[in-house]
């Protein structure tokens, strides 16, 4: 009896040491990511997309960021291919702190579903901006809303819609269109007078229709009620009467031959490349447009946007916001310091030189960009239309649609861009594969 009394002593003993060291590697695992003043400190890993805005202004605020924390490591993954070579660390649960969700390869709402973004809910409720006033009453947009929950900060504030050259249109007298029926007259005149097929978009990002054109139909048509609908794929919604309309003006589209015959081959880049060339006059895309060509655009060239003019005649201009941004991983080995730089980004200082460094408009409000010299004048233009509610209503999405609804959705649109489906056709496959997402959720 003693020696099994002495076994089981000896056996828990060596169970409380190898509890107390593993305790003692939290503690050093912890003790890692604080400086010896109890500071925020460790490696931090952050991946960014680096597109259309370029890189210039997060390599401004990360040194800055390096400055106010001088124990903080920065680790960057940044890149215009960054969300395919970080996608392995994604799906073995080893990512990296920060991300900044953007670019092609990404969902937000994918990530979301897969439980790979925290939730930050209560924490963001706490934030303070610099005069002292709530971050989440701070929002041009809010955020992204899952069930309640919110799992990233919008950065960007960026929209879709149509440019177009305001040069060629003022020498050549064309019509700038506030609607569908303007739309397909002035692709008519310019069709005839530049011998040009006058739309061009991405057939390899068929989300850029589907975001920049469609999106801003449907809310026009039906509100966010259907905005919201189509995005999350309600029964219904995408065989409706008003969906079904708005498919049948891009058949009239292809009907009168005003897509570019090419477009399914075409990335994003060679379709704005072929709308700065004049060989289209039309071309759906978001603000980082004239950032993104800079290099490429001709002498004489001046930039002009409008909102889709998908809307039906008696409609407003519709846009709706598409938000780029930032979440901390579920499984974040820095989560201290991953705050630390989210609540740093979010000042209106950051948010000036955000306009000035990528033509685009940070997420916050209260930010006069007339006083910045350096901010493009197509931006400024831009941002009075979209502010004027006699012209512009604005509709916001509950969420970005996730890319298991996505992808076949823009399948079945290229089909339809193309000539190789009708309309009916086309609201036939999108209710099939949001059915086939629905059933996936469960």
């Amino acid at each position: 009896m003693k020696i099994q009394r002495g076994f089981w002593f000896l056996l828990m003993l060596a169970f409380v040491l190898v509890f107390v060291a593993a305790c003692s590697d939290d503690d050093d695992q912890v003790g890692s990511n604080v400086g010896e003043n109890g500071e925020i400190a460790g490696d931090l890993e952050i991946q960014y997309f680096v597109g259309g805005y370029g890189d210039s202004w997060w390599k401004e605020v990360i040194a800055d960021f390096k400055a106010a924390y001088p124990d903080v490591n920065i680790i960057e993954h940044a890149g215009p291919n960054i969300n395919e070579e970080m996608r392995s660390r994604w799906v073995s649960n080893d990512p990296p702190d920060v991300v900044y969700i953007d670019g092609a390869g990404s969902s937000e709402t994918q990530m979301v579903e897969d439980g790979q973004l925290m939730d930050l809910t209560e924490w963001v409720a706490g934030i303070e901006l610099e005069g002292g006033d709530k971050l989440s009453e701070s929002f041009i947009v809010k955020p992204a809303d899952y069930d309640g929950k919110v799992y990233s900060l919008p950065l960007v504030f960026d929209t879709w819609g149509t440019w177009y050259d305001k040069a060629l249109f003022e020498e050549k007298g064309y019509n700038v269109p506030t609607n569908f029926d303007e739309f397909m007259a002035s692709m008519s005149e310019i069709k005839a007078g530049e011998g040009i097929e006058p739309l061009v978009t991405s057939g390899q990002h068929p989300y850029y229709f589907l975001r920049g054109m469609l999106y801003p139909a449907f809310a026009a048509a039906g509100g966010e009620e259907l905005l919201a609908d189509v995005i999350t794929g309600k029964e219904g919604a995408w065989s409706s009467a008003e969906v079904l309309e708005i498919m049948k003006r891009v058949e009239k589209i292809v009907d009168e031959g005003m897509f570019d015959s090419g477009l399914g081959a075409l990335n994003h880049t060679q379709s704005q490349m072929n709308f700065l060339l004049h060989e289209n006059a039309f071309v759906p895309v978001g603000f980082w447009l004239p950032n993104e060509m800079k290099n490429d655009i001709p002498d004489g060239f001046d930039f002009g946007f409008i909102p889709s003019p998908m809307n039906a005649a008696d409609e407003k201009y519709a846009i709706v916001p598409d938000l780029r941004p930032l979440a901390i991983a579920q499984e974040a080995e820095n989560p201290a310091a991953a705050k630390a730089f989210v609540e740093f980004v979010f000042t209106r200082e950051y948010a000036s030189s955000f306009s000035e460094h990528t033509g685009a408009i940070m997420n916050l409000n209260g930010v006069d960009l007339t006083q910045n010299e350096n901010v493009p004048a197509y931006l400024m233009e831009a941002n009075a239309m979209i502010n004027d509610p006699d012209v512009v209503q604005i509709y916001e999405k509950p969420h970005p649609m996730s890319a298991d609804l996505e992808t076949p959705i823009g399948n079945a649109l290229i089909s339809l861009m193309l000539g190789n489906m009708t309309a009916e056709e086309f609201v036939q496959k999108a209710e099939k594969a949001a059915a086939d997402y629905r059933a996936g959720l469960k």
